[in-house]
């Protein structure tokens, strides 16, 4: 199975999580432990393994925060 790497624009994110609920191996999560530059706790990777590369993540940001990338 292919493997991917999410790269996330921490600052950029509002934190909507429509790329949580539409994680199909759930891998992101929102890091309630920080906030960002717009006030927000943003999104964050928690199982990078995990990631299979299928950019759905990716697709449904609104704010085009999350890029993937397939090895």
């Amino acid at each position: 199975m292919a493997k991917g790497m999410v790269v996330l624009e921490i600052d950029r994110c509002k934190a909507c999580a429509l790329c949580v609920n539409f994680c199909m191996k759930k891998i992101l999560g929102i890091d309630s432990s920080r906030l960002n530059n717009l006030g927000y706790h943003p999104i964050c990777v928690l199982n990078p393994e995990e990631c299979t590369g299928c950019g759905l993540c990716a697709l449904v940001c609104p704010d085009t925060v999350i890029t993937v990338m397939k090895e």
